[in-house]
């Protein structure tokens, strides 16, 4: 049965629809999902097999988030961002709690609502590097001693809202993003400090600079294998889009474009939301978007979409090349890349 909602009907009205407009708009927002490895473009075969499924591997959490491969280890750490744990599942242990707690390290006061790890990256040592969202701090973790160190929690004297996702640039700087998702209020939190939801750098020297605060919920970020684009998603049900920032030398932006636009798919009413990414090595990027995990080439253009029926938030490449870990609502998945 077709549901149409009090927030569409007014929309629709308001844009000058009838009634049996805004009902054949709510049919093709039933359009059912992708379930499995949905091809767009024959490229995506030379990315993902043919036949490729979708594996589980582990099951049981509040809401996965953040996963990086650790290739001396040959281990995967994910984020359960509620539960404020980072786990670690390799193929001879399977998954178990690595970091508890991830983030903030007291307790967690009411007006917090996600008080762990999101974002997790590796810096050219080999230390992870966390977005922190109860801590509201960016955080480096030595993985053998496990000790932490706040890289950076402020910019210009004001407190970060909650950090979401970070990359690591070749110098060192780290890119971030700041949108409200940590606090139970949202953006009307009492607990904010800022009145932007910022992509940041921190540079190595400690420096932070807010790079652009005029998108609305920035969330994911990933750096193009030359380094010259960086790429930021935004959550924003308006606005659900992916930019491109063009980069000088030095890791600054020059300009920005919409790199991908998915509000077409978002009005399908498939769940999720432009999110976390991964950029492989050949160029092509594995994005979070309505329907599951899109894959774009290189110049943003749709190849094919991974779909399990959950929102999946994040990827990461690993295991040489050869997986794609997802991570999927309430499990941690794998699908197999050509490698």
């Amino acid at each position: 049965m077709t549901v149409l909602t009090r927030r569409a009907a007014l929309a629709g009205l308001g844009a000058g629809l009838g009634a049996g407009a805004l009902l054949a708009s709510a049919a093709r927002a039933a359009e059912p999902p992708p379930m499995g490895v949905l091809r767009l473009d024959p490229r995506l075969d030379a990315i993902i097999p043919r036949g490729a499924t979708i594996e589980t591997l582990a099951t049981g959490y509040r809401w996965a988030e953040g996963p990086v491969w650790v290739a001396k280890g040959d281990y995967l750490l994910f984020s359960d961002v509620p539960a404020n744990v980072v786990h670690r599942w390799s193929r001879r242990d399977g998954a178990r709690p690595f970091l508890d707690p991830a983030g903030l390290q007291t307790p967690i006061p009411p007006a917090i609502r996600e008080a762990g790890a999101n974002g997790l990256a590796l810096d050219r040592q080999g230390r992870l590097i966390v977005a922190d969202s109860g801590t509201r701090a960016i955080v480096r973790v030595d993985l053998a001693t496990k000790k932490r160190t706040v890289l950076a929690e402020r910019y210009r004297g004001k407190r970060f809202n909650s950090p979401n996702d970070v990359v690591v640039a070749r110098s060192g700087a780290i890119y971030f993003t700041d949108p409200t998702y940590g606090f139970a209020a949202g953006p009307d939190s009492p607990l904010r400090e800022l009145d932007v939801m910022g992509l940041y750098r921190l540079d190595p020297d400690g420096t932070v600079t807010l790079l652009d605060g005029a998108r609305r919920f920035p969330n994911g970020v990933g750096l193009s294998p030359d380094e010259r684009t960086l790429y930021l998603s935004c959550s924003d049900d308006a606005a659900p889009l992916v930019w491109a920032y063009a980069l000088d030398a030095r890791g600054r932006p020059t300009g920005s474009r919409v790199f991908s636009d998915m509000r077409a798919d978002k009005a399908k009413g498939w769940a999720g939301a432009p999110d976390g990414m991964d950029v492989a090595a050949a160029g092509h990027l594995f994005v979070s978007g309505p329907g599951g995990m899109h894959v774009l080439s290189p110049a943003g253009e749709p190849l094919g979409i991974i779909g399990n029926g959950k929102p999946i938030a994040n990827a990461c490449v690993g295991e040489g090349g050869r997986s794609l870990f997802l991570t999927a609502s309430d499990r941690i998945c794998r699908v197999a890349l050509v490698g």
